[in-house]
């Protein structure tokens, strides 16, 4: 595999040996590596490894750098052609990622750290395909900060080479090139020495004195570069002048990293630094920019991991608290000192092995080179209707359980709710730009389930649908109406509109036959499959959770009761007092306790509440957050449902529970009868005293319509599954 590398630098610091260490370890297992950075140490190092290296100014985050740094990395993507390119850091992320778009090259990024979120520079970084994360906390920044999805991360670690960071390695050469007296106390320190990363470098010289008087003769070896570099030498001379000896050393940039940790009986550092240390046995004081461990004990091995060594969240480095520490390690006996050495080397073997991270990488690696579909779904989804998210949730449940090779983006409402509850990639649908962008990348469009395709609701909500599968379509990407319920369509001028949509559509499949009927009926000749809406396909949560929401909605335990969904709708008469009778009926003549569901909150719960108003006897209500699946679970529970919203009825049915329909739109009627179930009545003339002999002629025929429900429940879930079977068919049919 040919496999290019684009990173900052290639000086000192923990992410650029982590980057030198990943190249030479796939090296040895003869894969290509190319790496272009602006430079550094490790240059001669890994081209000495048979690694090609290109110059790009990819630290700087200018306009004209960052314009010549993608200049460079289109040059060189084009001449080498690598099958994978893996960016580190957020410059080479942003730049690679728009290249590899383009030229839909597999990409992955590494986060090694946390980033500046702050106005524009949230919008610079590039997240790949797949991103690794070298720690659970950088995960959860990710997820957090920028609402990737968990699935698209992948937590590896920082590999070390347990064979260069040896305990058989003595240091003396560098004990021999700076004069250091290996008879007296010596202090390893390792990091780059920039303005946000040398906080402890500064520390250990302050207090340089001080721990002359407890260690005499106690010599620090600093080694890193920086652009603080030169500030800190002057004050390590000064503090040498004082004490009239060679006492802090500052080494500069160095690549023989493992011969300073070896020369030092004790380390102080963080991040990969520390863990380089431990793989040569070194006891270690974990301290850095963003935090102080102390020194390294078994016992802390759980909360070091979960940062990475990186002390993200812990107090911050003291100089006293750093000086009382040192001293502690240096006075500690040979024993004790092996004891956390050895500990510490085992900790690596366990858990940070070089070949270990390179796997990791190679997996990533072979996911997205793979062939990824992308779909990209648009429907009603992000405002908090149950109906609509089930329809989202069951859609990507079973494209899922039928492929990992497809991804999925989200048209939302609330993109950050669909990312938090479905773990998808979603955007905002109506920023324009942005849901260009997700077409053209895509493969397909799947307007999803529901629906859509109708001006009863409003036209306006009709033409969004339309513009954005007749977008889909301009980009010449495949459309799939993906278990559309169509219409009805009013408007002469919308019918026209659904036609030329639809007939240029590359796969139509629907719900019911009354939505097939509709669209013969708008003269669309473009064949139509004829499956079953996918919410016959999810699951339901399990009967502990349903039980424990009917406890928590006050309903008593153990007493059969009706499932009741109302919602808002137009001028519609005395309809709420009238099914408000019929619920008291239901509970007087049947001895059903009455439970209302609210499908959508913000729609459902004004009229609930007048509902439950006019009612004579007592009700409940569950009014609590829940998801689609639980909804579904608390149904399963009920010996009836009486619903006007369709997917309340379609959920009964799922869970075969009858239902009465209590019909505000023509779906619902239409559906009553897909499934022979009986209305008990049209909202808009309500017959109250005709819904109590049809409720009472459904109860008196339980057991046959129970069973002819399950029946039609078992067939539906089948004709379900039709829906992303041919969805993979079209998918594999836009292969090039």
């Amino acid at each position: 595999m040919r496999i290019l590398m684009a990173t900052m630098g290639l000086g000192i610091g923990g992410a650029e040996t982590h980057i030198v260490e990943l190249a030479k370890e796939l090296k040895n297992q003869d894969h290509d590596i190319i790496i272009v950075s602006n430079g550094g140490v490790y240059v001669s190092e890994v081209e000495a490894a048979g690694i090609r290296h290109y110059a790009a100014p990819l630290h700087r985050r200018s306009g004209l750098a960052m314009y010549r740094a993608r200049r460079v990395l289109k040059r060189v993507i084009a001449r080498e052609k690598p099958d994978i390119v893996h960016a580190h850091a957020r410059i080479p992320a942003f730049l690679c990622g728009g290249i590899c778009r383009g030229g839909k090259i597999p990409f992955v990024t590494t986060a090694h750290w946390v980033f500046d979120t702050r106005g524009v520079l949230r919008y610079l970084t590039n997240w790949g395909e797949r991103t690794v994360a070298v720690s659970e906390d950088i995960k959860e920044y990710l997820i957090r900060e920028y609402n990737t999805p968990a699935e698209r991360i992948t937590v590896t670690i920082n590999g070390i080479d347990t064979e260069k960071f040896s305990p058989a390695l003595t240091g003396e050469g560098v004990i021999d090139e700076f004069g250091l007296d290996r008879s007296r106390p010596i202090l390893s320190y390792v990091s780059r020495m920039d303005e946000d990363r040398a906080l402890v470098a500064e520390q250990l010289i302050s207090i340089a004195p001080e721990l002359d008087r407890a260690l005499p003769g106690v010599q620090l070896l600093i080694a890193g570069g920086g652009n603080v570099f030169a500030r800190l030498k002057e004050r390590a001379e000064e503090v040498n002048r004082r004490l009239g000896r060679q006492c802090a050393v500052m080494t500069g940039p160095r690549t023989d990293i493992n011969e300073i940790v070896a020369a030092g009986e004790l380390f102080v550092g963080v991040s990969r630094a520390a863990l380089e240390a431990m793989s040569a046995a070194k006891p270690v004081i974990v301290a850095g920019n963003e935090g102080y461990h102390g020194l390294f004990t078994p016992d802390k091995l759980a909360e070091a991991r979960t940062g990475n060594f990186c002390c993200r969240g812990l107090p911050m480095s003291d100089p006293q608290t750093l000086l009382a520490d040192v001293v502690s390690a240096f006075r500690l006996s040979q024993e004790e000192k092996k004891r956390l050495g050895d500990y510490g080397r085992q900790v690596i073997f366990d858990h940070y092995s070089v070949r270990r991270m390179a796997a990791d990488c190679l997996s990533v690696y072979s996911q997205v080179r793979r062939r990824r579909y992308r779909v990209v779904m648009s429907g009603y989804y992000g405002f908090g209707n149950a109906g609509d998210d089930a329809i989202l949730d069951s859609i990507q449940q079973a494209i899922r359980a039928a492929s990992d090779e497809v991804s999925v983006t989200v048209l939302s409402n609330d993109p950050e709710l669909t990312r938090r509850q479905y773990g998808l990639d979603a955007i905002p649908r109506f920023r324009v730009l942005r849901v260009l962008s997700a077409l053209r990348r895509g493969d397909v469009l799947l307007s999803g389930g529901g629906s859509l395709l109708q001006d009863t609701t409003s036209t306006r909500s009709l033409l969004y649908y339309l513009s954005v599968i007749r977008c889909a379509q301009w980009l010449r990407k495949p459309v799939m109406l993906y278990a559309n319920g169509i219409g009805p369509v009013r408007r002469r001028a919308n019918r026209r509109r659904v036609r030329r949509v639809v007939e240029q559509a590359a796969l139509v499949t629907l719900r019911d036959h009354a939505s097939a009927m509709e669209l013969r009926q708008m003269g669309i000749t473009r064949p139509a499959v004829v499956t079953a809406d996918p919410v016959f396909h999810l699951e339901p949560a399990g009967a502990e959770k349903s039980l424990a929401l009917c406890r928590a909605a006050g309903l008593p335990q153990g007493r059969p009761f009706t499932a009741v969904s109302v919602r808002d709708w137009r001028d519609v008469g005395d309809f709420y007092a009238q099914l408000a009778r019929l619920c008291d009926h239901l509970r007087r003549a049947h001895g059903m306790e009455i439970l209302f569901l609210l499908m959508q909150p913000d729609r459902d719960r004004e009229a609930t509440a007048r509902v439950m108003g006019l009612m004579e006897e007592r009700s409940y209500v569950l009014d609590v957050p829940t998801t689609p699946r639980e909804l579904m679970g608390v149904l399963g529970q009920a010996r009836l449902c009486l619903a006007m919203r369709l997917h309340t009825l379609i959920f009964a049915a799922r869970m075969a529970v009858p239902a009465m329909g209590l019909v505000y739109d023509p779906k619902v009627a239409s559906y009553l009868e897909e499934l022979d179930l009986p209305a008990a009545g049209d909202v808009e003339r309500f017959d109250g005293a005709e819904a109590v002999r049809r409720a009472d002629a459904l109860m008196a025929d339980y057991d046959n319509v129970l069973s002819g429900l399950r029946d039609k429940s078992a067939r539906l879930s089948r004709a379900a599954g039709e829906n992303e079977r041919l969805l993979l068919e079209l998918l594999e049919r836009t292969k090039p």
